[in-house]
């Protein structure tokens, strides 16, 4: 039997009451907790290229792939950790991995030779 844990006080917990690895307390529960915000990766769709083959969606470890209407509309950012599985296994290339940074515009690194600092931030 699985141990059950009491999250009540965990904001009041040390380092040694955490455990080891992830928990989610209680089966079916993973929906409820948005695991996509440590992602560096996102995936893009390029709809026009993609057939709804739907590989993406049986690779996906995370169940990220949005499907409606039998047809792949995109991904649940919620969800989606980044790991490209999807990308990779995409018969038609549809599907390409970007830097979540520059994809929600929060920063541009310069690298020194370009004229910058390296740690320029556009926003």
């Amino acid at each position: 039997m699985a141990k059950q844990w009491d999250f009540s006080r965990i904001r009041e917990w040390g380092w040694r009451e955490h455990p080891v690895g992830p928990v989610i307390p209680e089966p079916g529960t993973a929906d409820r907790y948005e695991t996509g915000g440590w992602r560096s990766l996102r995936p893009i769709l390029s709809p026009e290229k993609c057939v709804h083959c739907f590989t993406c969606f049986i690779y996906c470890p995370d169940s990220a792939i949005v499907v409606s209407a039998e047809k792949m509309k995109g991904f649940n950012l919620r969800h989606c950790k980044g790991c490209g599985i999807c990308a990779r296994e995409c018969p038609k290339d549809a599907i390409h991995m970007v830097n979540e940074a520059e994809a929600r515009g929060l920063e541009k690194c310069l690298l020194p030779e370009e004229g910058g600092t390296g740690r320029e931030q556009t926003s």
